[in-house]
């Protein structure tokens, strides 16, 4: 069914039924966050039956279970690469505990709310080349020694907002930078977003970083005993490089437009990061352990990822800062790729202003991002929303102090995409 002819489905006010459902899910998300991953389930389900009886799927429309398996088709390559990631990275946080880098790190951190704050900036500069979900990670296993245990909500929310921040300006720091660069934006045209993310940063970060310290002071001395394992820090290195060095091939490849559609084809990223972890096996064991938690936290993120992509979103508001600003809300209940892709296709935005809107917007809620699903999975009580937001509302002022540096100092600039 061509989309001239598309039977969009029932409305409310003008307002397709799916976003009702949508609404319903996230707000049970909020309200029932001991049981998230049900309600997640539950509102995909009946998402899914909603389409299938009254609606179509996709920008294509198509309609019945024929077209929820092209949805799915289309869609299973993006949700595969996250679970890899999410999985993989629980383990790499796993050996970074273990090789015991972060309880030597109090060694070098400052003894006061100083050192929180390096450790932030540490995040920050890691998710810059690093996937944002990795510097999560890493971040909050150093916080839970250097805290011992006991990491501050607020603080966990500045984490997140720290990895997602630091990808913001790198087309190999974030998945939606790096969806710009392969559709024609030059490095140079989102290198900007750190305006923004760096006043951000210590916007959040200096507030986050006392908030922690009154909770539990930073670890003044290295743990007794501790001893560096260079054999776990070798497999953090390999996961890591095998992460990077397939984003960056992979990328390349695509921007030269020699198989633009590599990234569709399979989840190489995904699947590079599980071939580092199970040729490292023969040198150390990796916490399989980990795994049922991870894979619940993968598949709650995965149940809403897939929810958002069959929103029957058409087309965004007309290109402006102010609608800009809006989808870095938008981006916190709502997942930042159907949204950039959907921007790219309308074209003519500043790349640099929307690349930190969709990118950091995401770090006010906790299933913003994957980074916050990731962590939370470490921390539990991050899943509220609630919590989040009460302790965590300094990440919505860094938003804001960020956006407005970006407007006030680089200004609305937006261009066409070269591809």
């Amino acid at each position: 069914m061509d989309a001239a002819h598309a039977f969009p489905g029932p409305m409310v006010a003008g307002v397709p039924i799916e976003f009702g459902i949508f609404a319903l899910t996230l707000l049970g998300v909020a309200v029932f966050h001991h049981h998230t991953l049900r309600v997640a389930l539950i509102g995909l389900a009946a998402l899914v039956a909603w389409k299938l009886g009254f609606s179509a799927f996709g920008h294509d429309h198509q309609t019945g279970l024929s077209g929820l398996l092209h949805h799915l088709g289309a869609e299973w390559v993006t949700l595969a690469n996250l679970l890899g990631l999410l999985t993989g990275f629980a383990i790499l946080a796993s050996a970074f505990e273990r090789s015991e880098v972060p309880a030597l790190l109090p060694r070098f951190l400052p003894d006061d709310w100083k050192g929180g704050f390096v450790l932030l900036i540490m995040v920050f500069v890691l998710s810059s080349f690093l996937d944002n979900i990795a510097a999560a990670m890493i971040g909050g296993t150093v916080a839970a020694v250097v805290y011992r245990k006991r990491v501050h909500i607020g603080f966990l929310a500045a984490i997140v907002a720290a990895s997602n921040a630091g990808g913001a300006g790198s087309v190999v720091g974030d998945t939606t930078t790096t969806m710009m660069w392969i559709r024609g934006a030059s490095p140079l045209d989102v290198l900007h977003a750190y305006v923004g993310a760096v006043v951000a940063l210590f916007g959040f970060g200096i507030i986050a970083a006392r908030q922690q310290q009154a909770f539990q002071p930073i670890q003044k001395d290295a743990t007794a005993g501790a001893h560096l394992d260079w054999a776990q820090l070798g497999i953090v290195g390999l996961i890591l490089a095998c992460a990077i060095g397939m984003n960056i091939a992979l990328n390349t490849i695509m921007a030269s437009n020699w198989r633009p559609d590599a990234g569709d084809l399979f989840p190489w990223i995904g699947a590079a990061v599980w071939v580092a972890i199970l040729a490292s096996v023969p040198l150390r064991r990796p916490d399989w352990a980990l795994l049922p938690g991870a894979l619940k936290g993968s598949i709650f993120l995965l149940s809403l990822v897939l929810c958002a992509s069959m929103m029957p979103v058409e087309k965004l508001p007309a290109p402006s800062w102010q609608t800009t600003c809006g989808l870095g809300f938008v981006s916190a209940v709502f997942d930042n790729i159907p949204l950039t892709a959907l921007a790219i296709a309308q074209g003519n935005y500043d790349w640099g202003m929307l690349a930190y809107a969709v990118g950091f917007g995401g770090s006010m809620i906790w299933f913003g991002s994957s980074a916050g699903v990731a962590l939370s999975n470490n921390f539990p009580e991050a899943r509220s929303v609630g919590a989040w937001l009460k302790h965590g509302w300094h990440v919505v002022l860094g938003y804001v102090l960020g956006f407005a540096a970006l407007v006030v100092i680089m200004g609305w600039h937006p261009s066409a995409l070269r591809g």
